[in-house]
């Protein structure tokens, strides 16, 4: 794997019908933010091979929306992603040996904490540094290029600076 592109699902509506946190599905905002991203990533050239998509019903509505974009994708849903720590989310995503590029769909705190465990890895800069601790928004994108033995972040895309809505 040489890129790995961490996603955090779209904007979820607050409260499922089932009272379950696992069952929330996307807002009508949430799923133009994903489609949005899917077209964002895609016309920047970072289409992943492989995308591991969290059981969570926000989080297959948000590959759903973005799927489109990439046609070649193989997406997995893998049960174990749903509120995963940030070492679990890595770990899945070595899994994956044998693809270009990997793009896990998944949630916070552990997307967010894995970008930084990745970025600690690197040589980042302060402002990368930054911009990463500021937190990660619905609908973001970390790309991460691990092709050096490192990761650098090759971009943090949010919904809301493309046009779209993200934000919390």
């Amino acid at each position: 794997m040489h890129r790995l592109i961490l996603f955090r699902h779209a904007k979820a509506e607050r409260r499922a019908e089932s009272g379950e946190d696992y069952d929330r599905d996307l807002t009508d905002r949430g799923r133009s933010d994903a489609a949005l991203m899917g077209r964002l990533l895609a016309a920047k050239g970072l289409a992943p091979d492989v995308v591991l998509v969290s059981g969570a019903r926000r989080t297959r509505a948000t590959w759903s929306a973005m799927a489109g974009s990439f046609p070649d994708a193989r997406a997995v849903i893998d049960e174990d992603l749903y509120n995963a720590p940030a070492q679990s989310l890595l770990l899945a995503a070595q899994g994956q040996p044998d693809a270009g590029a990997v793009m896990v769909i998944a949630h916070n705190p552990g997307l967010h904490e894995a970008s930084m465990a990745l970025l600690s890895r690197g040589a980042a800069g302060a402002a990368d540094l930054y911009e990463v601790r500021g937190g990660m928004p619905t609908a973001t994108a970390g790309v991460f290029d691990l092709s050096g033995g490192g990761a650098r972040l090759e971009g943090w895309l949010l919904a809301r600076d493309h046009g779209g809505g993200g934000g919390e």
